[in-house]
């Protein structure tokens, strides 16, 4: 039996939440979900659900819409747009100051890249 797609926006942002909260090893081990508004209704332009935090820094926000889940990458912008091209995660830049950079996840099965990307896009460089 095929289980139906998920392709709701706060349930992919829970499940988001869920790999973050989840995974213990590498930089994920150190990421954390704060300031979560529970009770974050999807709309069309996104309604903001939650923050992802690195040793307590904000390095992305997340916007539920109808349809996806949307992350506001704070951090290695261009990392993490990279990341999650070579993801065939939908992307894009937001043109503010500082940048961002946009990533949209459309389905339950791209969480795992997208946390992947998070992840990415927020490694410490090797000297």
């Amino acid at each position: 039996m095929v289980e139906d797609r998920i392709t709701d926006g706060r349930r992919i942002g829970q499940l988001l939440a869920s790999e973050v909260t989840g995974r213990e090893s590498g930089v994920l081990g150190d990421m954390a979900v704060v300031d979560a508004d529970p009770d974050a209704d999807p709309t069309d332009d996104g309604t903001f659900a939650y923050r992802v935090a690195l040793a307590g820094d904000p390095i992305a926000e997340t916007y539920v819409h109808p349809d996806r889940l949307r992350i506001e990458l704070l951090t290695g912008v261009e990392r993490g747009a990279a990341a999650a091209e070579r993801a065939d995660l939908r992307v894009r830049p937001k043109a503010v100051e500082p940048p961002r950079t946009l990533v949209f996840v459309e389905s339950g099965a791209e969480v795992k890249s997208a946390v992947d990307v998070v992840a990415v896009a927020n490694e410490r460089e090797s000297d």
